[in-house]
């Protein structure tokens, strides 16, 4: 059968191969190569560095629609049956999907209709989920709103991180996504199920101050928050910065702004206070009030500092009882 892969970030790489595998790839479509780094060299989209090593065609259009671009004809030339879809980065436009003539296939890392949207692995973290999953799904003019065709579920651990579950469900997806192929080439692939858009929740894309902790919410809430935004765009504070004045660098760039601290690694603790009061440092952790208990804070980064334990960070800092981090204010962003 052939088919047309569209995807861009690592998450897809493994869904690439598991394609590849299970039918004629005739060509893989990704987003542009971007700038990175401090030199800001071109880099390619690790799908389009995969699909190199597979010997397949690539394209790289830098817009789909029919009035900005020729995608939608280069596509029809490709003559696929089938279009899979896995974390490509943008809307496909109508003309894009009606295609092929099995539809267009997305493999999507939630338990739709849950999470819908550019951030669904973090989003399910932040909210406190215990169980993820992916889905395939029928794609339709909307996002992540189609039919659904497959799921399968995964359990969250306390351990887990967005970077840990990243992991995990690109590599369930991929599993996912050679059954439903398998499914569909011997026609035993059920029927698609509209999806119950009553139950359907949003996953918007992430920003640096979804990162912010909210010490106002309960204990787990905030430590359900530092590990949806871990790797990116990681959990930070800030502390009065008059407590650090040799961490003073540049007074001409915002010397009286505060100083960011890095989180890592949350547990819920005991204790109670006002939220975002230090209550203490000890093996564990700095110990942190929240809106409904405290957190223990195990791994901390100051500027210009490596990534420590709290109690060897804080060793040559005074920080004392009753600081209160980030002026104990909410994060509106995770409402």
């Amino acid at each position: 059968m052939r088919t047309v892969f569209m995807g861009s970030p690592e998450f897809a790489v493994p869904c690439l191969v598991a394609l590849h595998q299970g039918s004629e790839v005739v060509a893989v479509v990704s987003q542009p190569d971007r700038p990175a780094g401090r030199g800001l060299s071109l880099l390619p989209p690790a799908v389009k560095v995969k699909a190199e090593e597979l010997g397949l065609p690539v394209l790289q259009p830098t817009a789909l629609r029919p009035a900005k671009s020729s995608f939608v004809a280069e596509l029809a030339a490709l003559r696929p049956e089938l279009v899979v879809v896995v974390a490509y980065g943008r809307i496909l436009p109508p003309e894009a999907l009606a295609v092929p003539p099995r539809g267009c296939w997305n493999v999507h890392a939630s338990l739709l209709p849950r999470w819908r949207g550019a951030a669904p692995i973090q989003w399910a973290l932040i909210r406190g989920e215990t169980v993820t999953g992916v889905t395939l799904m029928e794609m339709d003019a909307g996002m992540d709103t189609g039919p659904l065709l497959l799921r399968r579920e995964l359990a969250i651990t306390a351990e887990d991180t967005s970077g840990s579950l990243h992991h995990k469900l690109s590599q369930l997806g991929a599993s996912l996504l050679a059954e439903g192929l398998a499914q569909l080439l011997s026609g035993q692939l059920p029927a698609a199920v509209p999806q119950d858009h009553e139950l359907a929740t949003k996953a918007p894309l992430l920003d640096k101050e979804h990162g912010r902790a909210d010490f106002t919410r309960r204990a787990d809430e905030l430590v359900g928050q530092l590990r949806g935004v871990d790797p990116w765009p990681g959990g930070f504070t800030t502390l009065p910065r008059e407590l650090f004045p040799e961490l003073v660098r540049d007074r001409e760039k915002g010397g009286d702004e505060p100083v960011v601290l890095k989180l890592f690694t949350a547990r819920v603790s005991s204790g109670h206070g006002q939220p975002g009061e230090v209550l203490g440092v000890d093996r564990d952790g700095l110990h942190v009030a929240c809106g409904q208990g405290a957190v223990a804070l195990a791994e901390l980064q100051l500027p210009g500092r490596k990534r420590l334990v709290a109690q060897a960070l804080l060793a040559g800092f005074k920080l004392p009882r009753g600081t209160i981090l980030g002026g104990g204010q909410r994060n509106p962003l995770l409402d």
